[in-house]
């Protein structure tokens, strides 16, 4: 049985931990969101949830910008009464000091980079047209959007092809288990498909992502 199965990947010294009160401010169908239920699953961390409706407005209302998060984006981690934007670090708040996080030095730089991959060549094309066909409809686009079409297409293809390659031969992106890279690049993959992305044209993408789906503590997209 490989390791990553046999082990768990429950935080290391959570029992350390003060205890907390975790609040994920969130848009459910947002891949960003759902990385951070994924790890604080993944590590055995509860977290209760505040929805709002990104389209209606609802994270530019004065009160949210206020009190939440004054950039007006979600997701926001809170923690009791402090707010941490950016999905990625609150990934790796919730999954420090657990096996998400790789002890070698190296591979924690290597882990950083696939999440900076993730959020500078991924999500801005995959997750971009997931956004703009799946939920605003292509008819709504407007005149400078339509334009993006073709480019971002280009772009997140490159992004999946190099996925593609990186994971020939290999069962995760860094290391020998699954890290928050792996999680990172997940959320807005396992769904590329309804941006019009054909994940059948990456086996080895394919098959990762049955692997991730299938790890101990697992939770779906809502």
């Amino acid at each position: 049985m490989p390791a990553w199965k046999r082990a768990t990947i429950s935080a290391r010294s959570f029992w350390r931990w003060p205890v907390a009160r975790y609040i994920l401010h969130e848009d459910p169908r947002s891949g960003n969101c759902y990385k951070i239920k994924l790890t604080a699953a993944l590590v055995g961390i509860p977290l209760e949830v505040r929805q709002y409706d990104i389209m209606a407005g609802e994270t530019r209302t004065p009160e949210f910008l206020g009190n939440v998060n004054a950039n007006g984006r979600i997701p926001v981690l809170q923690i009791d009464d402090r707010f941490l934007p950016e999905s990625n670090a609150a990934c790796w708040y919730l999954a420090e000091d657990s096996a998400l996080i790789p002890n070698d030095r190296f591979d924690r730089a290597d882990m950083l980079r696939w999440m900076f991959f993730e959020q500078y060549n991924h999500e801005p094309n995959v997750a971009t047209l997931r956004f703009w066909l799946h939920f605003v409809g292509e008819a709504n686009l407007s005149k400078q959007q339509r334009a993006q079409l073709m480019a971002k297409r280009i772009a997140g293809c490159d992004a999946l092809s190099l996925m593609d390659r990186h994971l020939a031969g290999r069962d995760w992106f860094v290391g020998g288990g699954p890290t928050l890279a792996d999680i990172a690049l997940y959320a807005y993959t396992h769904v590329a498909e309804e941006g019009g992305f054909g994940l059948a044209d990456y086996p080895a993408v394919e098959a990762w992502l049955a692997r991730v789906a299938a790890l101990p503590r697992y939770v779906a997209m809502s």
